[in-house]
């Protein structure tokens, strides 16, 4: 299996999707070598987090010293007299990355190659070519969905292009992202499995004591509505702002949290200043852990204004921990939660009128917090493990 993040060493949902999978998948039984692309400072408490109980499953780190992908802009080598070498910025790696596929290949012993998301693909193909051995590719979020749907970057749409068609089989996490990859990419229906991303004990965020601030709001009376996610145009950050300026309005006991970093968070800082709000929103920066939980926990309503969303593991979290959502209807999980407030991204006015009706009205939202709790209870990795072995028997029969 070739990955790109694994907690702790993650920045969004990817990691934490290939956490919560193959735990599940070695529980079933499946043995898993995890390839990296960065040589990372792995510890006996970081092993025993993930695999503690599934002695199966095995960590390939493949040699990089490129920083972490989290961090965004600062994605520069650590050592810049090795750049011929590794190459100076992100698509740089991902190339070294894939050219490793066929050494990696030979030294491994496995049934099938699996592949997550485009920053993998062409390791996998690389193994593919080199063994013979069929592989199968994961599609977390597609260049459509990043960009927005607007200046699509070529070069990541035809490395994620080749992946698609050279994977015997493509797994999506949506049947939304199902028809972007049909529509965009030109893969047949046949060759797509829909496979929904999950969350159990050991991928929801745990702990507490963090974030006094929203402590303080809570106790003086304020309303808490949480935007927490990487502060870019697919995630709609703007539109938050923008019903944080309707919702202020009406009502003066409402405060908005934007927790999160990304390319638009200088912008809407600016944004939130232009509209007059600058003291109604609180800008908390990316948050993991504990915080996470906090944040969580402290809000009233979690609103996921995505312009396009593959999935949207952060809605599975907050409904886990008991707080409602409201959800944009261009995302995948809307296609499996019934108890959510979903509106389209664009809608400003209506995200506001629901916004208003779940911290006047405690009736609906501890409706919508008790039923979203248990449907959240039963959207599992497990349930995601059980349908990817399904997929492993169809290429790989007998196994």
């Amino acid at each position: 299996m070739f990955g790109w993040e694994f907690p702790p060493h993650n920045s969004g949902g990817l990691g934490v999707a290939c956490y919560g999978l193959t735990r599940a998948l070695s529980e079933l039984g499946l043995g898993i070598s995890f390839v990296m692309p960065k040589k990372l400072e792995v510890g006996a408490p970081w092993v025993k987090m993930v695999f503690a109980d599934s002695p199966n499953v095995k960590i390939r780190l493949v040699n990089s010293p490129i920083i972490p992908y989290s961090r965004g802009k600062s994605y520069v080598l650590s050592d810049p007299s090795r750049a011929a070498i590794y190459g100076w910025n992100l698509m740089e790696e991902v190339l070294r990355y894939a050219a490793t596929g066929a050494s990696i290949a030979e030294q491994e012993e496995f049934d099938v190659i699996y592949a997550h998301d485009w920053l993998s693909f062409g390791a996998g193909l690389e193994a593919k070519k080199k063994s013979g051995k069929p592989l199968i590719v994961h599609v977390h979020a597609t260049e459509f969905d990043r960009s927005g749907g607007t200046n699509v970057n070529q070069e990541v749409y035809d490395l994620e292009k080749e992946g698609m068609l050279g994977a015997d089989i493509v797994v999506t996490v949506s049947e939304y992202t199902k028809q972007l990859v049909v529509k965009h990419y030109g893969i047949s229906e046949s060759k797509v499995r829909v496979v929904y991303n999950g969350i159990d004990e050991a991928t929801q965020p745990h702990g507490r004591g963090a974030l006094p601030r929203l402590r303080a709001l809570k106790a003086a009376g304020y309303k808490l509505v949480l935007f927490l996610g990487r502060i870019t145009l697919q995630k709609g950050p703007d539109y938050f702002v923008r019903v944080a300026k309707r919702v202020c309005s009406k009502d003066s006991k409402v405060m908005f949290i934007l927790s999160g970093s990304g390319d638009m968070e200088e912008q809407m800082i600016d944004m939130a200043a232009r509209l007059g709000i600058s003291d109604r929103i609180l800008f908390t920066g990316f948050v993991n852990g504990s915080e996470r939980h906090e944040a969580y926990l402290s809000a009233d309503l979690f609103v996921m204004p995505s312009v396009s969303e593959p999935f949207g593991i952060s809605t599975l979290e907050a409904m886990k921990l008991g707080t409602p959502v409201l959800i944009s209807k261009q995302s995948g999980i809307s296609e499996v939660v019934k108890h959510a407030l979903k509106v389209d991204f664009w809608d400003v006015e209506e995200m506001a009128n629901q916004i208003l009706s779940i911290v006047r009205h405690p009736g609906i939202k501890e409706t919508l917090a008790e039923n979203g709790s248990r449907e959240a209870d039963r959207l599992t990795w497990l349930d995601a493990a059980k349908k990817v072995d399904n997929i492993i028997r169809e290429v790989v029969p007998g196994v």
